[in-house]
């Protein structure tokens, strides 16, 4: 199990650094909007909140997703784990349902005043792009991780799955949110399953309704299936107002607001 968990760590820093090089890449080929801030500071804020959530998480000890599937497996504990599946089924059905409860979460942290609060530093990156879908709060990345624990203990997917999971919800997180202009055809056949850069972007609108929609990080069948689902934003793609109307300043692009912004929002209501 330690191991695994090594080699899962491994893994998606790996797949981490190779993604976002080719998305950053992509975005400078065939960006979607123009940039509102130049890249160095924001990314600088972004890739800091990276650092420090994984220190974070460090800090946490045991407690994590693959450790919660290890611990399932030995006891055990969860749904799956009182099936005799087919390894490549239980990793197929355990995908698909872990990335339903990422969709729950993402839906509660929009709901629920408190999580908002930590939520709101995601969504206050003026210029999505592939750094956006890493950009979290400490608070948020720490809870998350409780969360999902507790959805692996409840669930018993195999070790390997929750580390597959992971791996696509990091890569997946950063090519949705990347500034990436794909050809409509190509959008349109990909949406189907997928969350696209397109369809994501429309979370990430000023417009409340807008932002009330697309929770999808991976599956785009979630937002279909419970009726969150916005095809098109009010503007056209490259035209969509990014951020929250409250921050439309540079604050955003500075680490230490973003880590104080949950706690001034809390001191002012």
């Amino acid at each position: 199990m330690d191991q695994l968990s090594l080699a899962g760590v491994g893994l998606r820093l790996g797949i981490f650094v190779g993604v976002l090089l080719v998305m950053s890449s992509l975005e400078a080929i065939w960006p979607r909007r123009t940039r509102t801030q130049k890249r160095p500071g924001r990314w600088l804020t972004n890739m800091g909140l990276v650092l420090i959530n994984s220190f974070a998480l460090r800090f946490m000890g045991p407690i994590g997703a693959v450790f919660a599937a290890g611990l399932a497996s030995i006891n055990g504990w969860g749904l799956l784990n009182q099936f005799a599946l087919p390894f490549y089924l239980n990793i197929l059905i355990s995908v698909m349902l872990l990335d339903l409860a990422v969709y729950a979460q993402h839906v509660i942290s929009h709901k629920v005043p408190l999580f908002w609060r930590l939520h709101k530093v995601h969504h206050a990156d003026r210029d999505v792009d592939a750094t956006t879908g890493v950009r979290f709060h400490p608070v948020e990345a720490m809870l998350s991780m409780v969360y999902k624990s507790a959805i692996v203990l409840l669930l018993g997917p195999a070790a390997l799955a929750v580390v597959v999971f992971e791996v696509v919800l990091n890569a997946s997180a950063m090519f949705n949110h990347a500034n990436l202009k794909l050809p409509k055809s190509l959008d349109k056949l990909l949406r189907t399953v997928f969350v696209t850069p397109d369809m994501h972007s429309v979370h990430h609108s000023v417009i409340p309704h807008e932002t009330d929609s697309n929770y999808g990080f991976f599956l785009s069948i979630w937002d279909k299936l419970f009726g969150t689902y916005t095809a098109k934003p009010s503007l056209t793609p490259d035209k969509i107002h990014i951020g929250l109307n409250e921050y439309q300043t540079d604050n955003p692009s500075s680490l230490g607001w973003s880590l104080v912004l949950p706690f001034r929002a809390m001191n002012k209501s």
